[in-house]
């Protein structure tokens, strides 16, 4: 069984999102790993890119200094690999734009992020439509192909959601709101009738990403999905303390306890 596999025997999980090299890159590994050791069930590991459509402010700018700091696909890759070395042993699944693979090498880069331990990958900007050359590297070298994490929104025809549902690896990632990442009030209406729609279609996980901010809210989403995606609020609350490390310690344990209590 591999990690993602593992990671939903006890659902829902809670995923945080964490761009590598933030607001340095010795932070962001240290903030990672006490995500992981703190609550995280799987973690979106951030690869940063210039331009990230899908994104809202808060990533936006962290992902910026992360670039300003020096951050790239290879010290973000050799990153993974210091965290698997330092016990870290929940699914890290790779997220970022389509642009950094291809500037890297695309062999290179699904072969690279195996050898670190990387588990999946999650690519915004790559429709599926598109995705044949990524997926064919991805399971080109004989090993279990890593998934290419497929993405929904409420804006996908029912046609296409049945497609990228039944073809889904890994997990689904459903994007609640139409619009970029960000924090917001309240969930969004006829979440749970998105969610019944798609798993109408397919037996992988559901997990619900974009606009979930506080444990409260991740609960509620928790009673309806098999995971949790929280990133704004995830680097907002760290990237703004003085003590990100600290920080990302009670940011996990404050999720994890909203999704496995009983109440």
């Amino acid at each position: 069984m591999n990690r993602i596999e593992n990671a939903f025997k006890n659902k829902p999980i809670f995923m945080p999102y964490f761009p590598l090299g933030y607001p340095d890159l010795d932070t962001s590994i240290d903030v990672i790993e006490a995500l992981a050791k703190n609550g995280a069930d799987l973690i979106e590991v951030g690869l940063s890119f210039s331009d990230p459509l899908a994104d809202g402010p808060v990533v936006q700018h962290a992902t910026q200094i992360a670039l300003e700091e020096g951050i790239t696909v290879k010290k973000s890759l050799e990153a993974v690999k210091k965290l698997r070395r330092r016990g870290v042993d929940i699914p890290l699944v790779m997220m970022g734009y389509y642009n950094p693979m291809l500037a890297y090498g695309l062999e290179k880069f699904v072969h690279d992020a195996v050898e670190a331990g990387v588990d999946g990958f999650i690519v915004p900007d790559l429709p599926m439509e598109e995705s044949e050359e990524f997926t064919s590297i991805v399971g080109a070298d004989g090993r279990p192909p890593l998934p290419l994490i497929p993405m929904l929104a409420p804006t996908s025809s029912p046609d296409r959601m049945e497609m990228i549902a039944r073809n889904a690896k890994g997990f689904i990632y459903l994007v609640s709101v139409t619009g970029i990442t960000g924090e917001r009030k309240s969930l969004a209406e006829g979440l749970g009738d998105l969610i019944a729609q798609v798993r109408q279609h397919t037996s992988a996980p559901v997990c619900v990403g974009f606009g979930i901010s506080t444990p409260e809210q991740a609960r509620e989403v928790g009673k309806m999905a098999d995971g949790v995606i929280v990133g704004s609020a995830c680097v907002k609350t760290i990237g703004g303390s003085e003590k990100p490390i600290e920080a990302a310690k009670q940011f996990a344990a404050d999720f994890h306890e909203a999704l496995n209590s009983k109440v």
